[in-house]
């Protein structure tokens, strides 16, 4: 895994605690741990909410895989949408 570091940097906290990490952060959701007393270490995050996760497991992953696979192969058509509609409406609920 690639490291990059830097020089310090001095940054003023605001009278509402907050701190800028920069504009090219903006926008991006992080994680915080406070490692001790004044010490704390940031790192940018991808955070999924609980309600999404089951998106994420390797049976769903996989199935979506394939689902993609087909339709790259199956090009989106409308010439059987009457068809399609007309059996819907009729199938028993």
């Amino acid at each position: 895994m690639p490291t990059h570091t830097s020089s310090p940097v001095v940054k003023l906290v605001g009278a509402n605690g907050q701190i800028s990490l920069g504009k090219q952060f903006a926008g991006r959701q992080v994680l915080v741990e406070e490692q001790g007393p004044g010490v704390w270490l940031v790192r940018t995050a991808t955070v999924i909410p609980d309600n999404e996760r089951w998106l994420h497991s390797e049976q769903t992953a996989g199935a979506l895989r394939v689902a993609l696979d087909w339709a790259q192969t199956h090009p989106a058509r409308d010439d059987t949408a009457d068809d399609l509609l007309k059996r819907l409406r009729d199938e028993p609920a």
